[in-house]
């Protein structure tokens, strides 16, 4: 029987069963030996505390998802009820009212007519059930050249086969490159990557121009694009225009291929509106939710797409159906848990609380923004990043460390900082994120 070993002088018992009976995610489980585990037991609001008690500023909200802190009463109180009556019953052949309640709800607020609510547990689950659909379509509507796919430089799309085939993000893709069926990547709109000069809605021009010159030439066998509207997340929180959306729109209209939003990490209020397709005043054929969509608790994503699409399947034959399956597809407990969710941003008017938050963020940063290390300092509704100008391979892990000694928990993307903190974090806590950031780029 093999044993992990480590190289940590005060590592305690729970630290040490975790890195013999866990297989940690995105890590590198050797770098456990140097960069010690940090064993969380309890969370509230926007604070997360180890077993030592010590609290941290939860930054990032979990990986994106968390949007009104740890253990909220309101979706506690949900959760603790749905116990009493369902836990979860198999969703073919059967239904139950919080999955036809939160379906009802999804199809209010979500841009133009989308419907018909797709479960599953995950955001890459939820991108293979949109670019599958998406395929099928195409066959049963007598287009059977349309077999491939097209997404933009630097997106990602999540780690499963087919997510990761449409995703241009290479530390995740290289090594399985075999496995992976061929996509193409093109122009992307962040104005990162804008010429000298030119401003961010040119570029995101410049970028549609670059697709429909791919599409007037490839349509006939493209099934759909598939985009992180507004934020490229994995690859440094990459900014573009509106516009972009727009014309996207506009050429895949053009062409006759799906476009497919995935809203996994920026949707429910991340860029400012509900959706980031709203900035843009568009409707996707496809809209893949998750992370926030049940405020971080419980896992649950969903894709709703047209009744033109839905119809294309409806048939008398069961092999015209679309045939795919999740064991827990609306769990009744992560239905309940998004249902409040909903409740809390109509209740307590989210979307124009985080205006003001905002503000006072970008506010209290100008000392981020005239940084001499910082560059590419920029702002989406509640999610802000920017560049730190450094050589070190480490910089993401020590910055990391360093982080946790000023009470925040912060993971870089490579040299790109960013905050994405749930969206209940004072002016105090604001203030304490903000000069915490500061202290570390002063210091490091």
């Amino acid at each position: 029987m093999t044993t992990t070993t480590s190289k940590i002088s005060t590592i305690s018992p729970f630290q040490q069963r975790s890195l013999d009976a866990v297989w940690h995610p995105c890590t590198q489980m050797k770098q456990h030996e140097t960069f010690p585990l940090v064993p969380i037991v309890r969370g509230k609001g926007v604070w997360l505390y180890d077993a030592d008690d010590n609290g941290y500023l939860d930054a990032i909200g979990s990986w994106w998802v968390n949007l009104f802190g740890h253990t909220h009463p309101v979706i506690n109180a949900a959760i603790k009820d749905q116990l009493d009556k369902i836990e979860h019953v198999m969703l073919a052949g059967f239904t139950h009212e919080p999955v036809i309640a939160l379906s009802e709800r999804l199809k209010a607020i979500t841009p133009g007519n989308l419907g018909h609510c797709f479960y599953a547990s995950d955001g890459a689950s939820a991108t293979e059930i949109a670019l599958k659909m998406s395929f099928h379509y195409w066959q049963l509507a007598g287009k059977s050249d349309k077999t491939h796919f097209v997404s933009l430089q630097n997106d990602y799309h999540g780690e499963t086969l087919g997510a990761l085939s449409v995703t241009d993000v290479a530390i995740f893709k290289k090594t399985y490159a075999p496995l992976l069926r061929p996509c193409t990547h093109v122009m992307t709109p962040d104005w990162r990557y804008a010429n000298e000069g030119q401003s961010a809605e040119s570029h995101a021009l410049r970028a549609a121009a670059a697709l429909e010159e791919h599409l007037a030439e490839h349509h006939a066998k493209t099934a759909a694009l598939i985009i992180e509207p507004l934020i490229q997340g994995a690859m440094g929180m990459g900014m573009y225009h509106p516009v972009y959306l727009k014309r996207a729109r506009e050429i895949c209209d053009r062409y006759q291929v799906h476009l497919i939003a995935d809203e996994i990490a920026v949707g429910f209020g991340r860029t400012g509106t509900m959706f980031a397709c709203e900035q843009a005043k568009i409707t996707p054929d496809f809209l893949c939710l998750a992370k926030g969509l049940s405020g971080g608790y419980l896992p649950l994503s969903v894709v709703l797409t047209t009744d033109t699409v839905y119809q294309g399947f409806y048939h008398d034959q069961s092999a015209h159906a679309f045939l795919h399956s999740h064991t827990h597809t609306g769990n009744a407990l992560a239905c309940r848990a998004a249902l409040a969710v909903l409740d809390i941003f109509e209740q307590d008017n989210i979307l124009e609380t985080n205006q003001v938050k905002a503000k006072y963020l970008n506010d209290a940063a100008t000392g981020l923004l005239s940084h001499p290390k910082v560059v590419n300092f920029r702002n989406c509704g509640m999610i802000w990043a920017f560049e730190v100008e450094t050589k070190d391979l480490q910089f993401s892990h020590k910055f990391f460390q360093a982080g946790l000694k000023q009470r925040l928990l912060l993971r870089p993307l490579g040299n790109t900082v960013y905050f994405m903190p749930p969206y209940i974090i004072t002016e105090e806590e604001i203030d304490l994120l903000v000069n915490g950031t500061l202290h570390i780029l002063n210091t490091l």
